[in-house]
């Protein structure tokens, strides 16, 4: 048995709750970049035994549409899944019910289905450090129970109680694009990095704004911090997101 963790996780907090939920389970595991566009993701062969983590960042309350695009090419073969989305602590609205869906009509069988908190990937200020010592506790005790579904053979094909609305929300466009200020090296390790190939590497200080999706994988992983986005804009939205995200929000299990 194995487990195979299929992650869109641009600036690494999804993936980080993805690896708390599959080292629980204590088994050999096989992950697959969704964020890496190169990533061929129509081979995947999945085994009788295989369980499968299927983790995506909430964007805007929705799946984000490349993680969409590269799932839908996957055939799950009816392998068991656990479904994951992470947000900032805002609010996941259709995500999860969406990353179901998508789940679903891939082939795979959706037996569980979780909502973590990772820090914000813009506002850090807000789930600061999450996912933090209490969420890691939490979130292997939910990877455990759903194990114990599984050996215990009650995986049923019954529909998961999933919160979440049909038709889902309607996408936004890319709020906040980067640009690299003067410390920029023109290595071109942005370009290679963007998911949606953004970035070009005949002009590197922009990104071109009618396909960047605002994951700011590029700020994270420039190694001179040279890319950024627009301050007032980012303090602007922070305070318009201050009341909703500044209690501290609970990770859910959905079985």
């Amino acid at each position: 048995m194995k487990a195979l963790q299929i992650v869109f996780s641009p600036t690494g907090g999804t993936g980080k709750v993805a690896d708390v939920i599959t080292q629980a389970w204590g088994m050999p595991v096989t992950k697959i970049d969704l964020s890496n566009p190169k990533t061929d993701d129509s081979s995947l062969c999945f085994e009788k035994d295989d369980i499968a983590v299927i983790a995506v960042p909430s964007f805007g309350g929705r799946v984000p549409g490349p993680a969409a695009q590269r799932l839908s090419h996957i055939h799950g073969n009816h392998t068991p899944c656990v479904i994951v989305c992470v947000y900032g602590n805002r609010a996941y609205e259709d995500t999860l019910v969406e990353l179901n869906d998508i789940a679903e009509q891939s082939g795979f069988q959706v037996i569980a289905a979780i909502a973590a908190i990772a820090e914000h990937s813009i506002m850090h200020q807000y789930a600061a450090g999450r996912p933090d010592p209490e969420d890691k506790s939490e979130l292997s005790g939910f990877a455990k129970k759903i194990l114990e579904k599984i050996n215990s053979d009650s995986v049923t094909s019954s529909a998961l109680q999933i919160p979440g609305n049909r038709p889902y929300k309607k996408t936004g466009g890319a709020g906040l694009v980067p640009k690299a200020d003067r410390d920029c090296t023109n290595c071109g390790l942005c370009a290679k990095q963007c998911p949606v190939q953004a970035i070009s590497i005949e002009n590197l200080k922009v990104a071109d704004s009618k396909k960047c999706i605002s994951c700011m994988r590029c700020v994270v992983q420039c190694p001179h911090s040279a890319r950024k986005v627009n301050g007032a804009m980012v303090s602007a939205a922070a305070l318009a997101m201050k009341k909703v995200c500044s209690v501290r929000k609970d990770n859910e299990l959905y079985m």
